[in-house]
């Protein structure tokens, strides 16, 4: 099975693909769609949703599993992420790709055993469960990848 995990942002959405086969993950392939402030937020939605499509042409995944949005503060960076995430999700529509939503708690748990982990703990895990050389920069890509995982073993788990 193929994984796209993706964590949508407005500035930088990192996306992870890996694949998992009997109980063996492997990164297939991984980034981050990067738009700059200059631009304005439709050119900015469409940069997002065009490569996110390129990204699930390439990568031919089986699901996409992405993290449920989580602000307590910013409502207007709530709602931009918002907008983000409905292009990424649009594309998984059009492409037919079923779509899996996990809390950044679900993550966290699922990756480190632990639900207030810090990232560089997320990071370290994923090094280790990947076989990675290094951490994945920036920490977008890190929890895309994050996403992914937890996807796999929750899959295993049903």
């Amino acid at each position: 099975m193929q994984i796209l995990g993706v964590d949508p942002g407005i500035g930088r959405t990192g996306w992870g693909s890996i694949k998992i086969q009997s109980s063996h993950f492997t990164s297939h392939n991984f980034g981050c769609i990067e738009t700059v402030k200059d631009l304005s937020i439709e050119v900015r939605l469409e940069r997002i949703y065009q490569g996110i499509l390129a990204i699930i042409n390439t990568e031919k995944p089986d699901v996409l599993a992405i993290e449920e949005l989580f602000f307590n503060t910013n409502a207007k960076t709530a709602m931009v992420v918002g907008q983000a995430r409905g292009v990424i999700l649009l594309a998984a529509a059009q492409k037919q790709l079923p779509v899996t939503v996990y809390t950044p708690l679900q993550v966290k748990i699922a990756v480190t055993g632990y639900g207030r982990a810090e990232k560089r703990q997320v990071g370290q895990m994923i090094k280790t469960i990947l076989h990675l050389e290094t951490i994945p920069k920036p920490d977008d890509t890190t929890d895309a990848l994050a996403i992914a995982v937890t996807h796999a073993f929750s899959y295993k788990m049903k």
